[in-house]
């Protein structure tokens, strides 16, 4: 898979899914199987147009939404889906105030676009003037996605993060066909959870706002462990977004290394505690409370 961050001139024929694709939720795997199947159909190839920032972000840079997923993990997913080319739009002043007819111009002539795969209330362009009927009025060949159903609801990312916010694991689980997950880098931090005897792998968080927060039964690389995301109110100093877990019976090196954390389940939200000794005595709580979700699975 080749990913491009500046527009390329592509001399072969493309069918491009365009989205934010945050979460890969089932409506956008429902979209990425459309659009495989098309281009495997019709030899050409399959691509992806997705944007960084998400344009909210880029608006309201204070009030959006939580981000489901990084960058690398879209990436992550789109080359597991077979997706060959992957253009990631920097979303900016001078995207965001382009005209429509820019934006389709840029997808024929440079892209060399033959096909247009969306969701139904696609907008583009400044002011979201370009929609769906606007790429077919201008001759695209345009396959919009129905929404996809979960339950009588709508599946989307706000459906998703709204899920997680609740504490309901499952439902998120089933509106992304896999339970959710965050991934990074085992970065070291202060060691210490393992001074109160609970060593921690602390993986990097891209971003602040994360979709959900609290203690959770959790598993990092198949391994069952117990994870705080939060900002640790009982420490004192600058609050700071940590992902920490503690995997049971566990011994190895993981620092540097790309992790994958799972939430399966989650125990209680973050609290702050009167001092270390009580938060000690919690943590002891939230690892037994953990081990005994794994041993009823």
């Amino acid at each position: 898979m080749q990913v491009f961050r500046h527009l390329p001139v592509c001399t072969q024929a493309q069918a491009i899914a365009i989205g934010n694709f945050d979460g890969m939720h089932l409506g956008h795997q429902a979209l990425l199987r459309q659009l495989l199947a098309y281009t495997q159909t019709y030899k050409i190839l399959p691509a992806v147009m997705t944007f960084e920032p998400h344009p909210r972000e880029f608006f309201m840079p204070h009030n959006a939404p939580a981000r489901l997923a990084s960058m690398r993990e879209k990436l992550e997913y789109f080359a597991a889906c077979g997706i060959q080319h992957v253009y990631v739009q920097r979303f900016n002043h001078a995207f965001a105030a382009q005209s429509p007819e820019t934006f389709m111009q840029m997808l024929r002539a440079q892209l060399h676009t033959q096909v247009v795969m969306v969701g139904e209330d696609f907008c583009f362009g400044a002011k979201r003037a370009g929609s769906v009927q606007t790429l077919i009025e201008n001759g695209f060949n345009v396959i919009p996605l129905p929404e996809v159903q979960w339950q009588g609801e709508r599946v989307s990312s706000t459906l998703v993060r709204d899920a997680l916010a609740a504490g309901d694991l499952l439902k998120a689980q089933a509106l992304l066909g896999r339970p959710y997950s965050i991934s990074g880098k085992v970065v070291h931090g202060a060691k210490l959870g393992r001074q109160l005897g609970f060593p921690t792998a602390n993986v990097h968080m891209r971003h602040e706002r994360p979709a959900l927060t609290g203690v959770y039964a959790v598993k990092l690389n198949n391994l069952p462990a117990v994870a705080n995301l939060g900002i640790r109110p009982t420490l004192e100093g600058i609050p700071k977004l940590k992902l920490e877990v503690h995997v049971f019976d566990f011994s190895g090196d993981l620092y540097d290394q790309h992790v994958q954390v799972q939430f399966l389940h989650k125990l209680r939200d973050e609290q702050k505690f009167a001092g270390l000794d009580a938060l000690k005595a919690q943590i002891a709580l939230d690892v037994d409370q953990a081990k005994h979700y794994f041993s009823h699975r």
